[in-house]
């Protein structure tokens, strides 16, 4: 009791207070400033994939699907040889990832080149079109030529 009735004579109490208050108010700025810290840390991260999102809107479909490592293929160009019907060609593009799906699904291997192994592919549709359709898949229709235009790239006709 003596003590607490010196301390409250000195100012002790009073100081002890204040230095309580100030380090009640310091924890709170500590804690307010830890949480600003992961607010900032949560928007940089969501400027981030933002940002990584625009870019990939920016691309090229084939760039795209090969930035997100997805397989892709597409139909670049298709052509009918207006003097003969049954001739005509079909440019394709493709990602190595979908030739790598291809050679996981039983087209070819490792070795095997490129447009071999999407050759095998296309052949595989192709027929299985013909055989949905009810059209005969044994009939002759001509020859496939692949013409590699570059990496990733050939010209089938």
């Amino acid at each position: 009791m003596v003590k607490n009735w010196f301390k409250k004579i000195t100012g002790i109490a009073e100081l002890e207070a204040s230095a309580k208050d100030a380090n009640l108010k310091r924890l709170s700025e500590e804690e307010a400033l830890n949480q600003l810290k992961i607010e900032t840390e949560i928007a940089i991260a969501a400027a981030q994939k933002a940002k990584e999102e625009e870019d990939l809107a920016k691309m090229a479909p084939k760039d795209r699907a090969t930035k997100k490592g997805e397989s892709w293929v597409a139909v670049l160009d298709t052509k009918v040889n207006p003097d003969n019907i049954r001739n005509g060609f079909f440019e394709l593009d493709w990602n190595e990832l979908f030739v790598k799906e291809l050679i996981f699904n039983g087209y070819g291997t490792d070795a095997d080149p490129e447009e071999e192994i999407v050759d095998r592919w296309f052949r595989e549709i192709v027929y299985n079109m013909f055989a949905d359709d009810g059209l005969d898949t044994t009939r002759g229709a001509g020859y496939i030529n692949v013409v590699p235009i570059s990496k990733g790239k050939s010209e089938v006709s």
